[in-house]
């Protein structure tokens, strides 16, 4: 027993001699620098940040009334996601009641083709602003996955080759700076003209929207993998002649691995370009999705309407940041180079 009690005296020593010796040293300060700025000074930019809007907003009068501040934007945000809610209640109720009039009809001995006719309507109300978030996601993502898709292979090929990219260099630089509201015209008329279906699969105001978000994400990640395989190194070029390898295994072991930081940097870039891109895209052609929801506040010019679009511009803001943060991890789990900083 007392040998125990030893023990743990001397653990217990050792323990809180550790302690003393971290409090101590400069490492407890470095932590707290670090804790500092990872969380202090964003909290009190942020704060400053609130701040001026609400003094700022208080000041400008507009044709609907006061610019609103942060309080009115919060609630206006806290009424949307209500109104979400009700309209979620009212599409549940509203397939109870088709279920019991297909129920009823079936007991009636009703037609089968008259029963299927009501089991095939949909519910018809309103998009709310949740709504319209996630057909936002799924158009950008689409239109993103489809530009790299074809910018990927299309920049590798471009930056191992001078030829290529002596030819390919005058057309990007053409059409990298085309504006999203020039191509969406085309882009609408190409659709409507090609896409002809008695039962399509999607709609077309999806279809013109994902192309536009496409076309404009091309050139970023084109651009920025040939200048990434351009530049491997020498040395490593070298030692593929060495031992040899075919062209697949020297793009594979060789030049993909050395161009992933620059290919990463031109796919955040393009789907930072592709999230603003379809927002314009979306207010223009009154496709659904976000840019859809501010123009009908816009259009709608309520007392409310301010802060509703201040709500939506605060999404778009924040959704950009999740998706710029969501590249960004997976840029991390992907390179090669753990210790890399990457932000």
């Amino acid at each position: 027993m007392s040998g125990y009690l030893q023990n743990h005296k001397t653990f217990d020593n050792a323990t809180l001699t550790r302690i003393l010796d971290t409090l101590a040293s400069d490492r407890l300060a470095g932590s707290m620098r670090s804790v500092s700025r990872s969380i202090f000074v964003p909290v009190m930019a942020l704060l400053v940040f609130l701040t001026l809007w609400s003094v700022g907003a208080s000041r400008v009068q507009t044709s609907l009334g006061e610019l609103p501040g942060p309080s009115q934007v919060g609630n206006q945000a806290i009424t949307l996601f209500q109104e979400h809610l009700a309209e979620r209640d009212k599409e549940i109720q509203f397939h109870e009641r088709l279920e019991e009039r297909v129920a009823k009809a079936r007991a009636d001995g009703q037609p089968a083709d008259r029963i299927e006719r009501m089991q095939s309507r949909q519910y018809t109300g309103p998009a709310t602003i949740i709504d319209q978030i996630f057909t936002s996601l799924v158009t950008v993502m689409t239109g993103f996955f489809f530009a790299t898709l074809i910018a990927i292979p299309l920049g590798i090929i471009i930056g191992m080759s001078q030829t290529l990219y002596q030819a390919f260099n005058p057309i990007i630089q053409l059409f990298k700076p085309v504006s999203p509201l020039a191509w969406l015209p085309l882009v609408t008329m190409v659709v409507s003209a090609v896409y002809v279906s008695d039962d399509p699969w999607f709609s077309k105001s999806f279809l013109t929207s994902a192309i536009t978000v496409t076309l404009c994400c091309l050139w970023p990640t084109i651009i920025n993998t040939a200048v990434g395989v351009s530049a491997v190194s020498k040395d490593l070029l070298n030692v593929s002649r060495v031992l040899r390898l075919n062209w697949f295994n020297k793009t594979l072991k060789i030049i993909l691995p050395s161009a992933l930081p620059m290919m990463f940097t031109g796919m955040r870039l393009s789907l930072s370009i592709g999230w603003m891109v379809l927002i314009a895209a979306e207010m223009l052609a009154q496709n659904p999705g976000l840019g859809k929801f501010v123009w009908d506040e816009f259009q709608n010019g309520s007392s409310n309407s301010l802060a509703r679009i201040m709500v939506a511009v605060l999404v778009i803001g924040f959704i950009g940041f999740l998706l710029d943060r969501a590249m960004l991890q997976l840029q991390r789990f992907i390179s090669w180079d753990k210790n890399a900083v990457l932000r």
